[in-house]
């Protein structure tokens, strides 16, 4: 285990152990919520994310990621990009990921790229009672059941997948164990960078299930797979504030940086690519309200747990379902996931939470009439 990871628990397990002794403070009970995102209609986004780098040592690379699904939930419309380096829309051809690449020569005098793409969503919510006649290729469901280098399928996981299923005998109720496995044994840990690692058989192994969305989807994808389901991860960005009033379910659209969430489909038959999200639940658990709630029971809690197995709320855009990804044209290793604009030099690849050396912003604009 990196010694970093093993720093970072350490340092958990402390914190936990100073909650636990703290005394406990009276709360009023929070009232009841309502979250129920049901397809209305499509809305327009317009979404614009700017680059600046520091002077340049030597020549420098930009990767930006793009929307690139178009699906019953999400339409990819129009790319538009400006720059002072050389500057192209690239695409994955074994994921369709898309992305703007930019190479910047020696000397470049601020360097920037700036990049707006137009998309539309809308909300979305499975009708358990309805079967679909939707169809996936045998090679495409086999696709979504591989192993990655962080979603390994054997091991640890496939253990944990098989005792969190036992007794389930259709596609749903695997499904529907694992979603509720990862609800009750996972947590939010506000400490993680950025959206985490996605690292699950670390997770497991350490037994710390604490993390963030791409910690504790990507274990509820892996899972999945592990007993043949087919799942993936859906990464992407959030847009404007949820319209049920969940603080921690929305984004400013004035400034997003940080606000990248990635979430999860499954395959059902008769249901098609079906939308999941436990790791919004557990973030709602952490920190919608100043006391960590411990029971999806809790009203707050309940109608997003309840939501969040078969719909989400279109207020996000999802950038792709790439894993494994490498970059054109980049020296380090590939991506477990793109999520974030990412640069590199021949000094090595930039740290994208770092903000003195690697700035971006990132804002949305929803488009009416």
């Amino acid at each position: 285990m990196p010694a970093s990871r093993r720093q970072f628990l350490a340092q958990c397990t402390a914190a936990a152990a100073t909650a636990a002794a703290a005394p406990a403070f009276a709360q009023a009970a929070p009232a009841a919520r309502r979250f129920d995102p049901q397809p209305q209609g499509w809305r327009s986004f317009e979404v614009t994310t700017r680059v600046d780098l520091a002077p340049l040592q030597g020549a420098t690379q930009v990767w930006i990621p793009l929307p690139s699904l178009d699906t019953d939930w999400q339409r990819t419309l129009t790319h538009g990009f400006t720059s002072n380096g050389q500057a192209r829309i690239a695409e994955d051809g074994r994921e369709g990921a898309r992305m703007l690449v930019v190479a910047f020569t020696p000397g470049q005098s601020q360097p920037f790229a700036e990049v707006t793409s137009r998309v539309a969503t809308q909300n979305r919510a499975v009708d358990w009672s309805r079967r679909t006649g939707a169809t996936e290729s045998a090679d495409t469901l086999r696709f979504y059941t591989r192993a990655t280098a962080l979603l390994p399928t054997d091991g640890i996981v496939r253990e944990t997948a098989l005792k969190a299923t036992q007794g389930a005998r259709t596609d749903v109720q695997k499904v529907r164990a694992i979603y509720d496995w990862v609800v009750a044994n996972t947590y939010r840990e506000p400490k993680v960078r950025g959206c985490g690692e996605g690292d699950i058989a670390t997770l497991l192994e350490t037994g710390d299930l604490g993390g963030k969305c791409a910690d504790l989807n990507a274990l509820f994808v892996g899972l999945c797979r592990a007993v043949g389901v087919p799942a993936r991860d859906v990464y992407g960005l959030r847009l404007a504030p949820s319209a049920f009033g969940y603080k921690e379910l929305g984004g400013n659209p004035a400034s997003l940086k940080g606000a990248q969430h990635c979430r999860a489909e499954v395959w059902l038959a008769g249901h098609g690519w079906v939308a999941m999200d436990p790791a919004d639940v557990a973030k709602v658990m952490r920190l919608e309200t100043p006391a960590w709630i411990k029971t999806v029971q809790d009203p707050v809690v309940a109608p997003v747990n309840k939501a969040l197995f078969g719909g989400w709320e279109g207020n996000w855009m999802a950038y792709n379902t790439a894993h494994d990804l490498k970059l054109p044209g980049a020296r380090g290793e590939p991506l477990g996931f793109f999520m974030y604009p990412m640069a590199e030099n021949a000094q090595g690849r930039f740290d994208p939470y770092a903000p003195d050396d690697f700035k971006y912003q990132i804002t949305a604009r929803e488009i009416t009439g």
